[in-house]
């Protein structure tokens, strides 16, 4: 029997295939949302079906996750992202007690018992800590996310950068660039102001280990090892951070029969 989950996010969207006879993932996409969140539901989809060499009518049932789960007319069910979260990190990491997913546009710690999430704290009202975050600094400092973490990693200082707004933090940068400051200072500072932000949601839900991150800064290595530093522990990474949702998703379609 073949479930499929769909996670719609701001920025992107997610499908994945489940072999529940084999506990497998048989395929999986990850493509950009743009404006239409249905057509990029039902493009990922058929993308994911085409990967896998399947057909529609071998899918027993979807579930629907993710800010667009409602826009999705050919869901079995829509489930909320936290639920569909704590699933996908739990079928990794069974012991886990503590998620920490930070996504395009979007941050959330979730709290888990017994696999089952059992309080949460989400910030989608403001970018800042984000992977958009993020893409503003990068841009405003003129190099490429992929350059982030070896600056972080041979930096042996930083820059505190005070403001905790998108906005106002590109202001800044600006601000300090026109001053001549090192931008490897101002990268790792950037860096650490996410792990600050972060570091204060999760104190606010309750750390417990294991803890495990997932979302697309998750393969930002060096926001994980800020993050490891202020939190003083170890972080589990999925293999692919980006489809935890959509994973969850597939797993509770199979619950669905």
């Amino acid at each position: 029997m073949y479930t499929c989950g769909i996670d719609v996010g701001s920025v992107s969207t997610e499908s994945v295939i489940l072999d529940n006879k084999n506990n497998k993932i048989v395929s999986y996409v990850i493509a950009l949302t743009g404006s239409n969140s249905k057509n990029a539901a039902e493009a990922a989809f058929e993308s994911s079906l085409k990967k896998a060499g399947l057909k529609e009518s071998e899918i027993k049932s979807i579930v629907a996750t993710g800010y667009g789960r409602i826009n999705i007319p050919f869901a079995n069910k829509n489930i909320t992202e936290i639920s569909c979260h704590a699933r996908g990190v739990v079928s990794s990491f069974p012991d886990l007690k503590t998620v920490i997913d930070i996504g395009g546009q979007d941050s959330k710690v979730i709290k888990l018992e017994g696999g089952n999430p059992i309080d949460f704290l989400m910030n989608d009202k403001c970018a800042a800590g984000t992977g958009r975050f993020l893409e503003v600094m990068a841009k405003a400092l003129e190099i490429s996310l992929e350059e982030f973490t070896p600056i972080f990693n041979k930096t042996s200082d930083k820059v505190d950068i005070t403001s905790t707004c998108t906005v106002f933090a590109e202001s800044e940068i600006v601000s300090l660039i026109g001053h001549g400051v090192d931008k490897n200072k101002i990268i790792k500072g950037l860096i650490y102001s996410i792990a600050d932000r972060v570091t204060t949601m999760v104190e606010r839900v309750g750390l417990e280990e294991p803890v495990c991150m997932t979302g697309g800064v998750a393969k930002n290595l060096g926001v994980v090892r800020a993050l490891e530093e202020k939190l003083g522990v170890k972080l589990n990474i999925p293999d692919e951070p980006r489809i935890t949702g959509a994973l969850g998703a597939a797993y509770l379609a199979r619950d669905l029969h």
